[in-house]
């Protein structure tokens, strides 16, 4: 009879410590299951620029009461830094984390430092965007995906209508387009808008830069972390060739994009036209108000359409809710979402499904003079090819090659400024 007793007594204890485990453990995905609706969750999500995702974290809320998520917005530099100063620590990262494409390599090199988002769901979705963003977002074998994509940046012309005029230029788009129809056309617009209005056409060395490298098939770096930019024939030389010859025919300004003086240079028409992703328009819209009606956007030169940047969103493995911090991100970036985020913020959509919906399509601008650009950009997002392979490294050897493109505006020498920015570069890819 004492055994018995022993026995039922144990037996009472395992069920009770079981139960007790099972009301205030974890569950085996840490987060209460798919829907996540065992427990109140709170997700912290960082950002990076203009989004709307406060907006649509606060909808994605109401829709399901026991998530919250606490958006973080910083600037780029700022955010990519941190995110990358968490993880290699191991601690402090969010659940859930935007990654700029120029910045992705940087991170891939740390992929165990992220979820894999084909284990949680990622493969159900993937018909949904552009195949050339999606396969950015992997790593080179395909099988680890580090996040889903959000924005794309189809590159287009931004032009002043205003200043087109005054130099004599047509100004409808499609006029636009047919007149400015390769390099040399291009330079050819330059010098006219110059004569005539003493202005310069594009605004900065940078975007004369990027003319070339955005659309070049390789840039800096291969896989294997070697620099492949420093022949003399290299697609990074001659976009810097072109840059400098450009600027030498006197039709790029001398300002810095971001800065005060570009933004008041946007803003008062101090330069013809720009060659801008597709989220430019929504910084547009959202910093210029005294330009509104004046820009318009056609499409660029074969020679020049390319993409320019871009995010994706990814979840480091610190998260203890990686199911829930995905179901939301896959919300999220659906096609219906990416279309809000276009509407309010202006960030491209890669779900191409959008470019098919009626609010897309008949979406006009008053900041373009009730231009509707959706279908600009959607015309050159399509005819992408793909997205070049940048390496950890690549913003840092871009900023050296940047360095020495500005020297050479401020009048220094345009070869010898090539070889000490190759030099830096190989000394940065030594360490």
């Amino acid at each position: 009879m004492k055994n018995i007793k022993k026995w039922l007594v144990l037996g009472l204890t395992l069920v009770l410590v079981v139960a007790l485990a099972a009301c205030n453990g974890k569950s085996t995905d840490g987060d209460g299951g798919k829907d996540g609706k065992d427990e109140k969750i709170t997700l912290n999500f960082w950002t990076f620029g203009a989004t709307n995702y406060e907006d649509l974290a606060k909808e994605y809320t109401k829709e399901n009461p026991n998530v919250v998520v606490k958006v973080k917005t910083s600037e780029t530099a700022e955010h990519h830094d941190a995110l990358f100063t968490a993880l290699s620590a191991g601690s402090g990262a969010p659940d859930i984390a935007m990654l700029e494409l120029d910045q992705l390599d940087r991170f891939k090199v740390a992929q165990d430092r992220f979820s894999n988002l084909y284990d949680l769901g990622a493969k159900d979705v993937q018909d949904q965007y552009l195949a050339w963003k999606w396969d950015v977002g992997a790593n080179l074998d395909g099988d680890f995906l580090f996040g889903l994509p959000t924005d794309i940046g189809p590159k287009a012309l931004y032009y002043r209508a205003d200043v087109f005029e005054a130099a004599g230029l047509p100004t409808d788009p499609d006029e636009v387009e047919a007149l400015i129809n390769s390099v040399d056309a291009f330079k050819a617009a330059g010098l006219q808008v110059k004569e005539k209005t003493g202005k310069p056409f594009i605004d900065s060395i940078e975007m004369a830069f990027r003319a070339y490298l955005d659309a070049s098939e390789e840039t800096f770096l291969n896989p294997d972390g070697e620099l492949i930019f420093d022949e003399a024939n290299s697609p990074v030389k001659k976009a810097y060739d072109f840059a400098n010859e450009i600027d030498e025919m006197g039709i790029v300004g001398n300002f810095t994009m971001w800065e005060p003086e570009w933004v008041n240079a946007v803003n008062k028409g101090e330069f013809a036209a720009a060659l801008g992703a597709g989220w430019l328009k929504g910084w547009m819209e959202s910093n210029a108000p005294e330009a509104v009606g004046k820009w318009r956007v056609a499409n660029l030169p074969t020679d020049f359409a390319a993409n320019w940047g871009g995010s994706y969103i990814s979840i480091p493995n610190e998260t203890e809710h990686a199911q829930a911090a995905y179901d939301f991100v896959e919300w999220l970036v659906n096609p219906e979402n990416q279309l809000k985020s276009f509407q309010s913020k202006g960030l491209f959509p890669s779900a191409p499904a959008v470019y098919d919906m009626d609010e897309f399509k008949t979406n006009e601008d008053e900041f373009f003079g009730g231009q509707i650009t959706s279908t600009v950009f959607a015309e050159a997002a399509q005819d992408i090819k793909g997205s070049i392979f940048k390496g950890e490294k690549y913003f840092p050897v871009y900023s050296e090659v940047l360095n020495a493109l500005r020297n050479v505006q401020n009048g220094s020498d345009p070869e010898k400024e090539w070889d000490d920015a190759v030099k830096r570069a190989q000394d940065l890819v030594k360490r």
